[in-house]
């Protein structure tokens, strides 16, 4: 049986009918269309599914869709603002932290919240944020840089 539930995601309302069984990750890539959130193992192991819910990273495949409704939801098709990248973003693209791009939209949010909670992180503060989404292509040594650098950039500003 399905209920309407209005969800507040990137700023915009939608209304979604949903089962109450039905993820966030599966509402926004199956009904709004938002695919940048990524699906891999959807249990919640991966990180690629990563969004922020009220500026906290979670793995969207393990929150029920009628468990945002009231939260605000940000994904990486909400991040870049007015057809700008956002410096997190360029950093990413400006040390090579986006090789094959399957986790850069779940790195790129984790980076936001980690950043927003403590913006000037050391070393171990990012191993410690980017060890819960999974990298195969840099080895992590690249992401680390790049959230170096947006958290220089976050300081310069």
């Amino acid at each position: 049986m399905k209920k309407m539930i209005s969800l507040n995601i990137n700023g915009e309302s939608y209304q979604v009918a949903v089962e109450n069984r039905r993820t966030l990750l599966e509402v926004l890539r199956e009904d709004l269309k938002l695919t940048g959130t990524r699906v891999m193992c959807n249990q919640g192991d991966c990180g690629s599914c990563t969004v922020l819910l009220d500026g906290v990273a979670v793995n969207s495949c393990l929150v029920l869709a009628s468990d945002a409704v009231g939260k605000q939801v940000e994904t990486i098709e909400g991040v870049a603002q007015g057809g700008a990248l956002h410096p997190i973003q360029e950093e990413f693209i400006a040390k090579g932290a986006i090789q094959c791009g399957f986790c850069t939209p779940a790195m790129v949010l984790t980076t936001k919240a980690l950043l927003a909670a403590n913006p000037d992180p050391t070393e171990e503060d990012i191993k410690q944020t980017v060890a819960g989404t999974l990298c195969r292509c840099t080895g992590y040594v690249r992401i680390i840089d790049a959230i170096k650098g947006a958290a220089a950039r976050r300081k310069e500003s």
